[in-house]
């Protein structure tokens, strides 16, 4: 391995000389204690490299190892139920061989060279196979069947298959292609910056749940979709990502907390292991990898992180997988390119970001969609990813939100009167959109109900003409209004607080099927509809708004999934038999 020389140290960056031969992204180790460090430029026979260490008494003239290998993950098992820093350390077993605090230079294999898995193959002795085709699987969570696949740009016939019991470096099957034999291992190492190889990439069409009723109603994402989801301080941005990590129906997720403060890592360490997935019963934790690179981490770190979490996502997509990454937030990791930008002494752009903060940040959410992922046979995968934005004040014109909104098609906009309202989600139905609608509207009408886009589209007309009405009310009083015009702003005040609302703490609250939301929203839209036709044949609006079932509707999100009793379906059928009763009643 070739050697440089460190001859200047500016925080997070260390420039060395004598790096003749280094390519742009090659991963480093520098100083006596071998730190780790990627080559981001290149003058002459310089490197201008990012630390991801605390570079703390590392001086001019200490050596620089050059690897002449890019920064790169392990893809293997062992993923699954891991909690990785941001260049994928296993924090978990640091912590039981260091203690609480990582020292600095440590190497630490990112899977488990010891244990054994039972790998049972899915081919024989001589077959022929491609990249992407599946070798064989592992089961490594109840909930998770890992395919050991072909690495990509090899293909041959097999010579060797075995069967059994093995440790992840242990061959497990030897291809002889036409100008080499490959000895393929249980796992991959794959460059973080690099793409991962697909057939085809294909329109998004099917909605992602996430049980939350104002994200899977009014402003769907599709599964291999891209959503942002800006706003200020105490706006319940991250209850969001955790709400989606929690209770999405992707097969897998990948949370990389970016940036954000430890306690609320450590909540969602402690969290995830207690909480059930919704559909299996299982233990959160054995869909989810979590990627840790908190604030009192080296800053470097978090722009390696999200490039991490992706290439675990992608390897996980490639395998037929619905995936989620949940990135929180990318104002964090664009404050850390804009650090190393700054020490490099780089012509800066709009509030002190490099000027190619669009384009990095395009390039990650390209990387997400549904995908017909290599093989011989047609097997599709999604990768869905939803970023946190954090703008300074709120301000949805920061350079990060904006140059976000040009790549994602999901907009979900918190507002922190919303959230001071104890309104949650505080996601502001006025400002937010989606533009996977259309899309997944077939899938809606064929797998919920036929009428749920006309019932949402309902929704959204009243909740528009609520805010027009507001502000009519707020200059001559809602006395002035008329009779059909204070019950629309009663109707949208049950979409907002019956059912917009969510409680994330409460047992029934916390997670809504996209069936019971259809059926609630119906009800709602409904008790309107025969308002409106009773005020027509001349009812009072007092006694409309006097109805019992009026409470019923308002207890509708507490009914569990599978009630026995009380159903959502009966409250609707109740606001039938109450309106009719009515009309009896006054002739």
């Amino acid at each position: 391995m070739k050697e440089g020389k460190i001859i200047r140290t500016a925080g997070p960056l260390v420039i060395a000389s004598e790096c003749l031969g280094a390519k742009m992204y090659d991963m480093v180790r520098i100083g006596e204690l071998g730190l780790i460090g990627e080559i981001i430029e290149l003058r002459e026979d310089k490197a201008f490299i990012q630390v991801y260490e605390d570079t703390t008494g590392i001086g001019p003239g200490e050596p620089v190892v050059l690897t002449g290998e890019p920064l790169s993950v392990e893809l293997g098992p062992g993923l699954i139920r891991s909690v990785f820093d941001g260049i994928q350390r296993p924090l978990d077993v640091i912590r039981a061989k260091e203690g609480d605090f990582i020292t600095r230079g440590i190497q630490v294999p990112p899977l488990d060279r010891k244990r054994k898995w039972d790998f049972k193959p899915a081919v024989k002795k001589g077959q022929v196979v491609k990249e992407g085709d599946f070798l064989g699987e592992i089961e490594e969570t109840p909930l998770i069947k890992h395919k050991i696949m072909v690495p990509p740009g090899k293909e041959g016939r097999i010579e060797e298959i075995k069967k059994g019991k093995m440790t992840i470096e242990e061959t497990a099957a030897v291809i002889k292609g036409k100008e080499a034999e490959y000895r393929i291992r249980l796992f991959q190492v794959w460059p973080v910056r690099r793409n991962r190889r697909v057939k085809e990439r294909k329109m998004p069409v099917n909605p992602l749940s996430t049980g939350q009723r104002v994200l899977d109603t009014l402003f769907p994402l599709a599964k291999g979709g891209t959503a942002c989801v800006p706003g200020p301080f105490g706006s319940g941005k991250t209850v969001v990502q955790h709400q989606l990590a929690k209770w999405s129906d992707a097969q897998l997720i990948v949370f990389v907390a970016c940036g954000e403060r430890g306690n609320e890592v450590a909540d969602l360490l402690l969290s995830f292991p207690e909480l059930k997935d919704p559909s299996t019963g299982r233990p959160l934790m054995e869909r989810t990898i979590i990627i840790a690179n908190t604030s009192n981490m080296p800053v470097a770190a978090r722009e390696a992180s999200i490039y991490t979490g992706m290439t675990i996502a992608e390897y996980f997509r490639d395998m037929g997988y619905s995936v989620a990454l949940m990135a929180d937030s990318s104002s964090r990791w664009a404050e850390a390119l804009r650090e190393i930008s700054g020490r490099m002494e780089e012509m800066p752009g709009e509030e002190g970001y490099p000027a190619y903060l669009a384009s990095r940040l395009a390039e990650f959410y390209e990387r997400a969609g549904r995908v017909v992922c290599l093989g011989s046979d047609r097997r599709e995968g999604a990768l869905s990813v939803i970023g946190a934005v954090s703008p300074p004040g709120g301000d949805l014109s920061d350079p990060v939100v904006q140059a976000t909104l040009k790549v994602v098609k999901v907009f979900w906009a918190l507002d922190d009167k919303l959230a001071n309202e104890r309104h949650f989600p505080a996601i502001n139905w006025q400002n937010s959109y989606s533009l996977y609608v259309e899309h997944i509207k077939n899938h809606w009408k064929e797998e919920t109900a036929e009428d749920f886009p006309e019932i949402r589209q309902e929704a959204m007309r009243l909740l528009e003409e609520e805010s027009e009405l507001l502000e009519i009310a707020r200059l001559v009083g809602v006395e002035s209004l008329s009779d059909s015009e204070r019950l629309v702003l009663e109707s949208a005040k049950s979409i907002r607080e019956d059912f917009l609302h969510q409680n994330a703490f409460h047992p029934q609250d916390t997670y809504t099927s996209l069936r019971k939301q259809y059926l609630m929203l119906r009800t709602i839209v409904h008790f309107h509809n025969l308002g409106i036709k009773a005020l027509k044949d001349g009812i009072n609006l007092e006694d409309i708004l006097s109805l019992g079932v009026r409470e019923q509707i308002s207890k509708m999100k507490f009914i569990p999934e599978k009630a026995e009793g009380l159903g959502v379906h009966d409250t609707f059928i109740e606001v039938d038999k109450e309106f009719k009763e009515l009309i009896k009643k006054k002739g």
